[in-house]
């Protein structure tokens, strides 16, 4: 059984979405993942199962569509992608807590850095699937305008690393 580690979009962020992770872990339950565990409020949920990526996505989309009126975006990533991607942050002088990777839904497209606007002197990366952006003064308070990222769902550095973690050791098991 493959281990797959889902991201969700908007969950628990700011007062919309409302999921309760126990929710969210019953949801994934129900549907036939097994093993499920989620880590921090915002949307992280890991688990095993014998379908395959696409049949995953469509069912955990289905499922919280129905829970929720609509699905909040689910985003799959295998723990080697997640060790890649925290493994090749593109700032290594940023606090981890301070670099956000933002996962999206396909790959970024060629000219996405044309409408960046970074007036706090913010740092941006893109590599494939993920947006790396370093907050020098944090994200709460920058201005950065990116508009690529609004299509994904950003981890910080340390929940990447979690997440990658956690997934090694179901893997193990």
């Amino acid at each position: 059984m493959s281990v797959y580690v889902a991201l969700l979009r908007a969950v628990n962020v700011g007062g919309t979405g409302a999921l309760p992770m126990a929710e969210l872990k019953a949801l994934c339950e129900e549907i036939g993942f097994t093993d499920v565990k989620t880590y921090i409020q915002s949307g992280n949920v890991l688990f095993r199962s014998d379908r395959d990526e696409a049949t995953v996505q469509k069912d955990l989309e289905g499922a919280l569509a129905h829970k929720m009126g609509k699905s909040p975006g689910v985003l799959l990533r295998s723990r080697r992608e997640l060790q890649a991607i925290a493994d090749s942050s593109p700032f290594p002088h940023a606090k981890p807590n301070y670099l956000l990777v933002n996962f999206l839904p396909e790959p970024a497209p060629a000219d996405v850095l044309e409408k960046l606007l970074a007036p706090g002197g913010e740092e941006v990366h893109v590599a494939n699937k993920e947006i790396y952006v370093h907050y020098p003064d944090g994200s709460g308070r920058s201005k950065l305008k990116l508009p690529a990222l609004k299509a994904g769902t950003s981890r910080n550095l340390n929940t990447v690393r979690k997440l990658a973690e956690m997934a090694r050791e179901m893997e193990a098991d």
